[in-house]
């Protein structure tokens, strides 16, 4: 069957009657008499399975072909990755450049989406699992973010369920809100549960968790890539050096490792760390020695 250009998109919404199958395929650009395909698809026996999807025919494709992609549901498939560590508004970002994908969620504030996914009174930050997600073409970008959304259910409840004894979150969703800081503060993968006990020893003594990534988030669009002594003692819900406890939202995507790390810190008595430069951390028990291990990899010459 001549195709009107190399390869042509056909979409096949559910519901829609084998008859109008054979029209929809000559109206995407397949030069065929639909009341010839729609005798075709009826003799075969095989017109009741035909799937609705998005389809990508390519030149050279016959009408037994073409029925058995239908048939078995052979869809053309898209592919968007979200990665760990991103914010929702990255993740939104994303997704609205995926020209196959239908955006339906382009016209909703960030509180109306949630409405729409059916959690009306949660913060979207956070509550989206960083994975890869295909799709059919054609199909909502509000399908892949339920997905991603019920992804991130899954994962944190089986992190609940492999808490630690001595972990000091008090609900999953504080996890949740840990995780994303283990997310944004680990330079080396393996220091995740490193990390994780520094902030549990600072919640154990009433600490403040003193994190520059949960000031930043609170800065929004104001932040230039700069983070000044200003910025540590301007106050906002997410500043967790002049605000003790956890955040009121996670600040990011977190990972399957970061959401096991906040609930199984290591056994370490650590209260500070500070970056070396080589993406590893140096842990400190003191601050005497935290303020030493400052002026050896922060201020150096």
């Amino acid at each position: 069957m001549p195709l009107a250009a190399p390869v042509i998109d056909l979409a096949i919404e559910p519901g829609t009657l084998p008859r109008e199958v054979a029209q929809t395929v000559k109206s995407a650009g397949v030069e065929v008499d639909p009341v010839w395909l729609h005798t075709w698809f009826r003799l075969s026996g095989r017109a009741r399975l035909i799937k609705a999807g998005s389809y990508e025919l390519e030149a050279g494709i016959t009408p037994w072909r073409l029925l058995d992609k239908l048939a078995r549901g052979d869809q053309a498939q898209g592919a968007v990755s979200l990665i760990e560590g991103w914010t929702f508004r990255q993740f939104r970002a994303a997704l609205a450049k995926q020209t196959d994908l239908r955006q339906d969620s382009a016209v909703l504030s960030d509180e109306a989406l949630m409405q729409t996914l059916g959690r009306p009174d949660q913060h979207p930050e956070g509550r989206f699992f960083p994975d890869t997600y295909t799709y059919s073409k054609g199909s909502s970008d509000i399908a892949v973010l339920r997905r991603a959304m019920r992804a991130m259910d899954k994962r944190l409840a089986l992190a609940w369920s492999q808490r630690s004894p001595q972990a000091m979150v008090r609900t999953a969703d504080e996890a949740l809100v840990l995780a994303s800081i283990i997310e944004k503060e680990t330079g080396r993968g393996s220091e995740r549960p490193l990390i994780s006990a520094v902030f549990h020893n600072r919640l154990r003594i009433g600490m403040p968790l003193q994190t520059d990534p949960t000031v930043i988030y609170g800065m929004g669009a104001a932040f230039n890539g700069n983070l000044r002594r200003v910025d540590l003692q301007t106050d906002t819900p997410w500043n967790t050096y002049t605000r003790r406890g956890m955040p009121p939202t996670p600040i990011a995507m977190p990972g399957r490792a970061s959401l096991l790390a906040a609930v199984q810190p290591a056994s370490s008595p650590a209260l500070y760390f500070v970056a070396r430069g080589d993406g590893s951390s140096q842990f400190s028990q003191t601050l005497d020695e935290h303020n030493r291990a400052v002026n050896t990899y922060q201020r150096r010459p």
